[in-house]
């Protein structure tokens, strides 16, 4: 399943909508849910804001798939992307303040996997998964 948004705030819901509907539908229980549910949002909310900056001429793409090992989830924003690695931690104590990085502590804690990667054409993909 592929859910093609607008790099728009509201449209996050949108995308969250869909996919959880997908999750539902291949057999996902309440508690999965809820993690998908948190990571796509962030995921989603990240490529519009950071990755596209808003920019509604450029859309963000959300693949769904499923299979034996669990849920694959794809989402690329069109933006000039960014390295994971120099998110500063915000476990750490002296960013504990800051407003960034927490979303990838998040989706961390919410699926199995995630997986960040500059797209060859331009922008980010995040992949994540969450096991059956």
């Amino acid at each position: 399943m592929k859910i093609s948004i607008p790099s728009k705030i509201e449209s996050i819901d949108e995308a969250v909508v869909k996919s959880v509907e997908f999750a539902k539908e291949v057999g996902f229980q309440d508690d999965a849910i809820f993690g998908i549910d948190m990571a796509v949002r962030e995921a989603v909310a990240n490529a519009v804001k950071h990755g596209n900056k808003l920019d509604e001429t450029k859309k963000v793409d959300v693949t769904l798939s499923n299979d034996n090992e669990g849920l694959e989830i794809v989402v690329r924003d069109f933006g000039d992307g960014f390295r994971v690695d120099l998110v500063p931690d915000p476990t750490n104590p002296e960013n504990l303040l800051k407003d960034s990085g927490r979303g990838i502590l998040f989706m961390q804690n919410f699926v199995d996997t995630v997986e960040w990667h500059n797209h060859p054409e331009g922008g980010m993909l995040v992949k994540m998964t969450k096991n059956n």
